[in-house]
């Protein structure tokens, strides 16, 4: 009878030591998980504070380097020798546009600018052993009697029309300040002064980097770390509360309200819910449909003028 109350005894421990461990390790398995989703938070964090902080840096870049930042971004490879594709533009004309179009956007061959030959090359290493023995089971002649020079500035006027299309870090905006700025002035002062005070528009010009920048920014300014730009709202629900925030997100289904103390509510907009919306940008709605391309370059010059 004792050794039976032993055995049963050892085998009830050995149980219960199982147990701990089970326990142990799913105590473990939930400090790990939470350590992992917490890691998780943070790096998604640095990431969006990462990312705005890329995005302020290449705003403030030069064309030249913005062009290479997008060129290393899309992969593009190396910068176009524009040397040699001056000098390969009219060999290629001669012997390539009548098929391909006069910038390698196609014709009766296909569009050269989305080519895997062409997107594969980066100095002619692949580009020329394929023009030397050429395509002629479809129609495309080898060019083997062509000197590799030639060859290569073909190349390289190819990769330059790639360039020209995808690289938009390498697009230059023209001069925008063409218009009238007393005019500019008459407009604003018809038009603008019914919502602004004189000091909306004190030094604006030296608020942008470029007359561009201007432009769209008084036409359509950014709301982003401007809580006076915010879109607001007031919500009475269904059953009579009344909520009033920061808009962060409508439907036709629901909207969500950030408050004055930072609490978030979701409301749905069903039956008996009433929303009134205001949005500080709603008379730049009105007014961008009306503008004419004068009315957009006078009045960007005339606030060019107040820096």
């Amino acid at each position: 009878m004792e050794n039976t109350i032993v055995k049963e005894h050892l085998r009830l421990r050995r149980v219960f030591e199982k147990h701990c461990i089970h326990l142990q390790r799913l105590q473990w398995r939930l400090i790990a998980g939470g350590l992992a989703a917490l890691a998780a938070v943070g790096v998604a964090q640095q990431s969006q504070t990462t990312a705005e902080d890329g995005v302020r840096q290449y705003q403030n870049m030069t064309p030249e380097q913005r062009a290479q930042a997008t060129r290393a971004f899309l992969g593009l490879g190396p910068e176009p020798d524009k040397a040699a594709a001056a000098r390969g533009a009219p060999v290629y004309q001669q012997n390539c546009a009548f098929c391909h179009g006069p910038q390698a956007r196609g014709a009766t061959g296909p569009n050269l600018i989305t080519s895997d030959q062409v997107l594969g090359d980066d100095r002619g290493e692949h580009l020329l052993p394929f023009l030397k023995q050429g395509r002629p089971e479809k129609g495309m002649p080898a060019f083997a009697a062509m000197p590799d020079q030639e060859l290569k500035d073909i190349a390289e006027f190819l990769h330059l029309q790639v360039e020209e299309v995808a690289n938009r870090g390498a697009y230059r905006v023209l001069n925008i300040l063409v218009g009238n700025a007393a005019k500019g002035q008459e407009h604003v002062a018809s038009h603008c002064m019914s919502c602004h005070t004189a000091e909306t528009f004190a030094h604006i010009a030296s608020r942008f980097r470029s007359p561009e920048q201007l432009q769209r920014g008084w036409i359509w300014p950014s709301r982003a770390g401007n809580e006076r730009l915010a879109v607001t709202a007031t919500v009475k629900t269904a059953d009579g509360a009344t909520l009033t925030g920061r808009v962060t997100q409508v439907s036709d289904f629901r909207i969500l309200l950030v408050d004055s103390a930072g609490q978030t509510h979701v409301v749905d907009r069903g039956p008996g819910a009433e929303v009134k919306m205001n949005d500080p940008l709603e008379p730049h709605q009105r007014m961008i449909p009306t503008l004419t391309n004068d009315d957009m370059h006078n009045v960007t010059a005339y606030l060019d003028t107040l820096k």
